[in-house]
């Protein structure tokens, strides 16, 4: 398994409110369940909330550059 940095940020962008109909954030597309655990989470576990956050922005058409470039590999 890949090394991670030693502390993710939050994905939060200020934008906070949850839509009724999907339980998502209008702004980072966490549900409130992530936004809550995201705190007391370990890398790993924030590592995959953004991997399921990138698919919520794929699928929702919300996406940037960054998400559709393939992820390089560090040369060990």
């Amino acid at each position: 398994m890949s090394r991670l940095p030693p502390d993710i940020p939050s994905p939060c962008i200020g934008v906070c409110a949850l839509d009724p109909g999907t339980g998502q954030c209008l702004g980072c597309l966490r549900t409130a369940r992530e936004i809550q655990d995201w705190p007391r989470a370990d890398n790993q576990r924030k590592y995959e909330m953004l991997q399921d956050l990138k698919a919520r922005r794929i699928a929702a058409g919300r996406v940037s550059e960054a998400d559709l470039r393939p992820r390089r590999r560090r040369a060990r």
